[in-house]
């Protein structure tokens, strides 16, 4: 194998046997005639794909696309039915937080078990011990059994031993939402430390904000089977569509409509689009002061996010329109929906424009316009015309400042004597 690829795998098939009946596991296995009583299930088929070193890979997939069985068999705890694996580096997971502790012994007891479990000897542990220690942030606890933690605690110490070892290749399923916001934050600090040293990174998220702004590419699996893999942005825009839009793939058509003549429908440079009405949403540009079209703003620069819409094939009330600012990492900084403000639409009008506008306090950067129409009377929003990518805009700041909003804050200085 290349030395720049730190995973490959090639045809990954992991097949469990299902049986109706408990009996009939026993009845297969004495039969002389060699009856099959089970049907096959395939948690994993012919998956391949390779990671190189240095990459941090989200994996994505919802419930039971068989996330959890990949890491396992990358990491040794199953063994594939088919297929070849190979991996060049030395692996610390984060897969069942703390399922290698004995109860009976100290947490530190246990530090050095875990070490062992994981290849390090003695002496490598004896260098990390104190780290461990230092992040666990439990106190005395971690020279008392294990058994007298609470869960929390167990977690922590288990996050502590594997992410302190700085391995090769650190595989993590759905460990970032451990303890505290403290040591959440310890945490994501610690990622971007290992990332910085070239550490090789597995992660399995639900939060698709999060993936994107740890991940530079992503693998999404379906029913056992990678559905797509390469950049994280496109990646999970295709899983967020997959997930919040609909299965109706026809497009909508929209018409130009001389009354509204400033109005053209617009080819949106989109980075994903969907919608069981997709194709109603015409319009979408960003104005600066003076309501003409812009794409750089300065500090305290008012922006207007304006949406046309032709809602004359749309039959219901209860529309809302909304949009969000994204930074690149698909993060939403600044969302607004009509709902916000209770607007009750006339869905009687052919065309609905709707303007948002606010003051940007943005910092420098690059940013993209989600736009929407959906329906949020039923708790999880139903999309109409779902944008990512409607527009795109600069923010600039001329002087250094941190942080990614510069929100004016007023401030009080007080002297006594």
């Amino acid at each position: 194998m290349n030395n720049d690829i730190a995973i490959k795998v090639e045809n990954l098939t992991k097949i469990y046997h299902l049986y109706d009946k408990p009996q009939d596991r026993l009845k297969e296995a004495l039969n002389p005639f060699n009856k099959s009583y089970h049907h096959d299930f395939y948690a994993m088929q012919n998956v391949s794909f390779e990671i190189r070193r240095g990459e941090t890979v989200g994996i994505l997939g919802r419930n039971g696309a068989g996330k959890s069985t990949l890491l396992k068999m990358i990491t040794g705890v199953l063994t594939p039915t088919s297929g070849s694996m190979e991996v060049q580096g030395k692996i610390a997971s984060l897969l069942e937080l703390g399922a290698g502790f004995n109860p009976e012994m100290t947490g530190m007891e246990n530090i050095y078990l875990n070490g062992t479990l994981m290849g390090f000897t003695k002496e490598e542990m004896d260098a990390k011990i104190n780290d461990i220690i230092v992040f666990a942030d439990i106190g005395e606890f971690i020279y008392q059994p294990a058994k007298m933690y609470s869960s929390g605690m167990y977690a922590r110490l288990a996050f502590a031993v594997s992410i302190n070892v700085e391995p090769e290749i650190l595989i993590v399923d759905e460990a970032l939402s451990v303890g505290d916001i403290k040591f959440q934050i310890k945490c994501i600090n610690k990622f971007k430390e290992l990332q910085e040293k070239g550490i090789t990174i597995l992660f399995v998220s639900h939060d698709l904000f999060t993936v994107r702004s740890f991940c530079n590419k992503a693998i999404w699996l379906h029913d056992g089977q990678v559905k797509e893999t390469g950049d994280v942005t496109e990646v999970t825009a295709h899983y967020n569509e997959f997930m919040y839009g609909t299965a109706d793939e026809t497009s909508g058509t929209s018409k130009k409509d001389d009354t509204y003549s400033e109005v053209l429908t617009k080819d949106f440079d989109a980075i994903n689009r969907w919608g069981d009405m997709e194709g109603i949403i015409e319009y979408v540009e960003v104005l600066n002061d003076n309501d003409k079209p812009e794409n750089i703003f300065t500090l305290n620069q008012t922006i207007t996010i304006k949406m046309v819409v032709n809602t004359e094939q749309v039959a219901t009330d209860n529309l809302s329109f909304a949009i969000s600012v994204k930074d690149k990492n698909g993060v939403d900084l600044i969302v607004s929906t009509t709902m916000d403000q209770s607007h009750k639409l006339n869905t009687q009008a052919d065309r609905i424009g709707v303007f948002f506008k606010f003051e940007n306090y943005l910092a420098t950067g690059e940013y993209i316009v989600v736009a929407a129409v959906e329906d949020r009377t039923m708790g999880t929003p139903h999309y109409y015309d779902y944008i990512e990518g409607a527009c795109y805009f600069k923010s600039e700041v001329a002087d250094m400042r941190f942080g990614l909003f510069h929100q004016p804050v007023t401030q009080l200085i007080k002297y006594k004597g």
